[in-house]
């Protein structure tokens, strides 16, 4: 590589001679001129203003020992304290053959023994020298991240692959470690704040393998991984993660997950798929605050194997109409007497395998991989007929709600598409209602103010869903165009046996008066008047 690089750049490396004799520097400036660009020096002073004038261009160091002013183990002891050169090698320059241990020990990266008789023998030690170092930087720069230091995916995989090959019956922990919300750290606190948080986590991280005999990395921005001996490592690296960051990250809501998964001589995975299953334990968590650590077992396999299937049967499911759509009823209780007003399509799948399933299992699986979009628009296409079955039935238009995920909104084509399926159906847009959960302005949120804008043009009725559980609500609340706000069960389950509860009802049904619009309850059995 040494010889490639040179010849391509034709470029001759910098030499720096430190000798008081001479001669010496003579013979050897004689020998490498040819080769190399010398310096030379004739004691360790001269050598270091060198060192400083040359501004980290030379390419290695021939070092005598004995010198007046600073001989070389002074010079090689200022030169150690100067990061800047750390990658310039030393060949010493010695007739001492005792000292040539010592020289070895103390870091040096060669000798060359005095008088010197073999020029070709001393072109050869030069040149291997300067190949190795060169060699070395270029592996140490594509070995490590940048930011964190620790090492890249491919290196801790090689480096993970020794581990296993020198200690193969001894358990091991891959551990997956995740920070959490970073990317909401990144937008509101900014790249350089956020890029902080990781390199004190790389710092504590390190601090942690390097005490534990274990290897890291740093992959995909916020995740880490850790390949070290079985224990309660998983603990001892939480508790390191947040005493870094406890006095620095001003964001007190962020969290570290980790997983980890456990290997012994009973499980032989490939190395990838232990990593998989670690960060499936890390994903596992969730948003859960009561925990941030979790380990790979049955049931997160269990999990995987079930989700994966439910991923494949979406197509088939769809063509052989497996979903069924409910319609849940809503009735008007500003009347004495409560009266039917519309309804709300409800989705549940009916799998030949699994029985009925609950759409808790199905709809955010489909919403996080993108493939709600598909059932999306079954169910927009079999509520559009049914609202039009029924008009027909009992000649009567009874408005039905269906949803529209946060993936829809990214679609150029959702009103067009909408559009279409009202016409298809022969019904009107205003039976056709759309609930957009509260969840979907926190992303993106003036794409999604725009898309309802263009919705409500074409005389859709807009319902915001879950009020009350997402983190921007009253404030939405004068941005969004919308006609009905729907109350989440969870947040008026309570109100008849907690004031605080009800009272806070009230409020946003006031709210909901002075910008009138329409309050829907979920969850109402009761009615008290």
């Amino acid at each position: 590589m040494n010889d490639f690089i040179g010849k391509r750049l034709k470029m001759k490396r910098r030499i720096l001679i430190v000798d008081d004799e001479k001669i010496n520097i003579m013979m050897l400036t004689k020998i490498l001129k040819d080769e190399y660009e010398v310096f030379t020096a004739y004691n360790g002073k001269e050598a270091l203003d060198i060192l400083k004038q040359e501004n980290g261009l030379i390419s290695l160091i021939l070092l005598d020992l004995i010198m007046p002013v600073m001989d070389g183990y002074q010079f090689f002891n200022t030169f150690s304290q100067h990061s800047e050169y750390k990658n310039i090698p030393i060949i010493c320059l010695t007739s001492e053959k005792d000292a040539e241990v010592e020289i070895l020990n103390m870091g040096m990266a060669d000798f060359i023994p005095k008088p010197f008789e073999n020029p070709a023998v001393i072109l050869a030690r030069v040149s291997r020298v300067i190949q190795l170092y060169e060699e070395s930087d270029i592996i140490k720069a594509t070995q490590f991240d940048d930011l964190t230091n620790l090492y890249n995916i491919e290196y801790f995989c090689e480096y993970a692959s020794l581990y296993d090959k020198y200690y193969p019956h001894c358990p091991k922990d891959l551990i997956a470690i995740s920070f959490n919300r970073f990317y909401v750290i990144n937008a509101v606190h900014g790249r350089a704040y956020a890029d902080k948080i990781l390199v004190l986590i790389g710092n504590a991280i390190k601090d942690y393998v390097d005490k534990n005999a274990g290897v890291a990395c740093r992959y995909l921005n916020n995740l880490f991984y850790v390949y070290i001996k079985s224990g309660n490592h998983a603990n001892g690296l939480l508790d390191k993660i947040n005493t870094a960051l406890c006095d620095f990250a001003e964001d007190s809501t962020y969290r570290i997950k980790i997983g980890v998964f456990r290997s012994d001589e009973s499980n032989s995975y490939e190395f990838s798929k232990k990593m998989d299953y670690a960060l499936l334990a890390c994903n596992s968590i969730n948003d859960s605050y009561n925990t941030q650590i979790a380990y790979y077992d049955e049931s997160i396999r269990e999990k995987e194997n079930f989700e994966e299937k439910l991923i494949c049967d979406l197509d088939k499911a769809i063509e052989q109409r497996q979903f069924k759509v409910y319609y849940q009823p809503k009735f008007s209780v500003q009347s004495t007497a409560p009266h039917l007003c519309s309804a709300e399509a409800l989705i549940r799948w009916e799998h030949p395998e699994y029985g009925m399933i609950n759409p808790g299992k199905f709809i955010p699986l489909f919403e996080k991989n993108g493939m709600i979009t598909k059932l999306d628009h079954y169910v927009w296409v079999e509520a559009a007929n049914q609202v039009a079955k029924w008009k027909k039935e009992y000649n009567r238009s009874i408005p039905v709600s269906v949803n529209v995920s946060r993936i829809d909104m990214l679609d150029e084509n959702l009103c067009q598409d909408l559009v279409g399926i009202v016409n298809d159906a022969g019904i009107d847009i205003k039976d056709f209602y759309l609930e957009v959960t509260e969840s979907a302005y926190t992303d993106d949120k003036t794409d999604v103010l725009n898309v309802v804008d263009n919705l409500k043009r074409e005389g859709f009725y807009i319902e915001m869903d879950d009020f009350g559980t997402g983190y921007s609500s009253l404030n939405m609340l004068t941005e969004l165009q919308f006609d009905v706000l729907k109350l989440d069960m969870e947040f008026v389950r309570n109100i008849h046996k907690d004031e605080k509860a009800l009272r806070l009802v009230e409020f946003i049904i006031d709210i909901a008066k002075y910008l009138n619009v329409m309050v829907i309850a979920e969850g109402v059995d009761s009615i008290m008047y």
